[in-house]
């Protein structure tokens, strides 16, 4: 470490003591200057002589007030600059009390605004040179009165700069703080966000698996006694999904575990392309489910085609767990000017019973799916229907922003 840095560590850590020796230096040095008289018979000619008490009494006290300077600036500054005054009076020939008044310049210009040192430093060289070129025995032109402006003009300007250069430090310091906060939050915004994510995935796969399994084992053990070859099948099917589940979850784990980018999948995410295979494992699995569909030819970006896809998985497995296999459910998919209309309706139970309609805080269904519709900006209704039943109702945005402001500027050909 330099002696500078150290010198900055002690005065930053002792700030009282070092103003007590700033101003025992300033003592000194103003003292020094009062036992030499450079206008001697002969022209300039450095000869000694001695200070009068009362100059030594206003250097004195201009030295101790600086020992305050940190405390208040201001009243400092006053108390300096009426000594200074007062020598200029006085003196003849004057002592350097002036030293003091230009370091409480500096003070009161390094710790305030540039306007308050614009105004109290032009109030400051005014009335210090004002004194010492219509007082005194020295001609209003003499170097030394001259001296007086430059020298406290210089106080202010230094200052000025000081406090400059610290307000812009500070500055780069605040980026730099800020900055690193902003990043911290980025990264904890993106684990939440992976969270949810993978959260969402893992209970779609999930639920809807171990719903037909759930489903197919109790047909199977139903039946098992006197209708073996269905209990057969509805065990084949139970084979077929808990592998599907297995699949995936291997899948999603897998990615999880890669600790570079993960690979491309060799499978495209599920989508409405695939919802005929989808409504035909509910169908398998014993629930009635009509599908209609007029969005033919729509093509979605991946996270609204995804988002259809979980949407009406997620229903139609709320369907079979809460309604019952002897439910009908209907799916119903509508291009509806810029946006894409997904609903699924089931009738409750068959025997006319209230259906055991999912609570919003009973699992995590609808919450997935509202968090899915709200990532890709559209709206889901979810409600008991009138007469028995449950609906989900959601719209999804064909375009998205992106798209559509893209589309806009080549139309017009000026920037959205």
């Amino acid at each position: 470490m330099s002696t500078l840095a150290r010198a900055r560590c002690v005065y930053g850590a002792h700030p009282s003591t070092m103003d007590a020796a700033l101003a025992a230096a300033v003592l000194i040095c103003m003292v020094a200057g009062s036992f030499v008289d450079p206008h001697g018979p002969e022209g300039v000619n450095w000869v000694l002589r001695t200070p009068d008490v009362l100059s030594l009494a206003l250097m004195t006290a201009g030295a101790a007030a600086l020992a305050f300077r940190r405390r208040a600036p201001m009243a400092v500054l006053a108390v300096t600059g009426g000594v200074s005054v007062v020598e200029s009076v006085t003196g003849d020939p004057r002592a350097p009390v002036v030293m003091a008044a230009v370091i409480a310049l500096y003070t009161v210009a390094a710790s305030t605004d540039r306007p308050t040192t614009w105004r109290v430093g032009l109030l400051t060289m005014t009335v210090l040179t004002g004194a010492a070129m219509l007082a005194g025995s020295l001609p209003w032109y003499a170097q030394e009165n001259l001296a007086v402006f430059a020298w406290t003009g210089i106080g202010a300007t230094a200052g000025d700069a000081v406090r400059s250069r610290r307000a812009f430090v500070q500055a780069i310091r605040d980026r730099a703080e800020k900055a690193e906060r902003t990043r911290e939050e980025e990264a904890r915004r993106r684990v939440a966000e992976e969270r949810l994510r993978i959260a969402r995935d893992l209970h779609d796969v999930v639920a809807h698996h171990i719903a037909l399994v759930n489903v197919q084992a109790g047909v199977a053990s139903h039946v098992m006694d006197k209708r073996p070859d269905q209990a057969k099948e509805a065990l084949a099917h139970v084979r077929e999904a808990s592998r599907s589940a297995l699949d995936e979850l291997r899948a999603t784990v897998g990615l999880l575990r890669q600790s570079g980018d993960p690979e491309a999948p060799t499978e495209p995410a599920p989508g409405l392309a695939r919802l005929d295979e989808l409504v035909g494992t509910f169908q398998h699995a014993g629930l009635r489910v009509e599908l209609a569909r007029t969005d033919q030819g729509t093509e979605l970006p991946a996270a609204v085609d995804l988002a259809a896809y979980r949407i009406i998985q997620e229903a139609l497995t709320n369907v079979q767990k809460h309604a019952g296999r002897q439910a009908k459910a209907e799916v119903s998919v509508v291009r509806v000017g810029p946006d894409i209309e997904v609903t699924v309706l089931d009738d409750g139970l068959a025997d006319g019973e209230a259906p055991d309609a999912p609570a919003e805080g009973g699992g995590h269904g609808l919450l997935g799916m509202r968090e899915r519709v709200t990532a890709v900006r559209g709206t889901l209704t979810t409600g008991p229907r009138y007469g028995g039943g449950f609906r989900v109702h959601a719209i999804l945005p064909v375009k998205s922003r992106t798209d559509a402001a893209t589309e806009a500027t080549e139309a017009t050909g000026d920037p959205v």
